[in-house]
């Protein structure tokens, strides 16, 4: 009997568009993992801000500390943001379709990433009673969502990414897809029928396929586009949705997932 699949990376994306954080332990809270897509860049019209127009938030590193996050990116100083403490006036944001109300987090950051991008820029946080809500149609039961593009998490196995990589002249790495939780140990594309898993302590609904669009073209260490893997997933990874890699999910709970957990397919 083979062992079956597990957790083998966890990632946590503090600000929408910017590089990702590896985390050994993710404690997930109503939005998803604590601190995942809390923070995001919009335009001087409050809209959501990616690297599809931005390829440079690909260079913006995080660091994540109890009381403080640190955001690094080339010709910067250091900016500092407080993490405890959801202070800031009140302003409404886009994501997507969706209008909501969020915390400027002040006109240091805003400079900040006005200079770093070229463009008027301001960052936002979601407060403490921040409300958004992921796609009813997709989701009926509904399910709280903060500025990820519409699910709490995305996930990806290991698999998947290896038979996308054996289609290409060059392997990718799998920031590409800027995943929340990676799978080892399952077949590509095993996620595809996955309809609910239990990670731990906690159970979570596989809702949609995640549709892919340029940012995945994005170097994420270099910021400069190229042309894959949306030139080679659209020959054989198409749906009405258009190309998809990888699963949206809601998590059915609190709790926190593990790096080495063991996945267990419930349906």
């Amino acid at each position: 009997m083979s062992a079956p699949p597990t957790v083998s990376r966890l990632n946590v994306y503090p600000v929408k568009a910017c590089r990702g954080i590896p985390l050994g332990a993710a404690t997930l809270d109503r939005w998803g993992i604590q601190h995942d897509r809390n923070w995001m860049v919009v335009d001087a019209e409050g809209r959501f801000v990616t690297q599809r127009t931005e390829r440079r938030l690909a260079l913006v590193e995080p660091a994540l500390g109890r009381e403080r996050l640190t955001l690094r990116a080339p010709e910067m100083a250091p900016l500092e943001l407080p993490v405890t403490g959801r202070a800031g006036p009140e302003r409404v944001v886009t994501v997507w379709n969706d209008t909501c109300r969020a915390l400027d987090q002040g006109d240091a950051a805003a400079e900040w990433f006005s200079h770093y991008l070229g463009n008027p820029m301001r960052l936002v946080r979601i407060g403490a009673g921040f409300e958004r809500m992921v796609n009813e149609t997709s989701y009926p039961a509904g399910a709280d969502v903060a500025f990820s593009d519409g699910y709490p998490l995305l996930i990806l196995s290991v698999a998947s990414l290896a038979d996308l990589n054996a289609r290409l002249s060059e392997p990718l790495p799998i920031n590409r897809f800027r995943p929340n939780v990676v799978i080892d140990g399952c077949p590509a594309f095993a996620e595809d029928s996955w309809k609910r898993i239990r990670i731990g302590e906690v159970t979570l609904e596989l809702v949609t396929q995640c549709q892919r669009c340029v940012v995945t073209t994005v170097d994420q260490v270099t910021a400069a586009a190229e042309k894959e893997p949306l030139a080679t997933l659209a020959t054989y990874r198409r749906s009405g949705e258009g190309v998809v890699f990888g699963r949206n999910a809601v998590h059915l709970g609190m709790g926190t997932l593990r790096v080495g957990d063991t996945v267990e397919v419930l349906s």
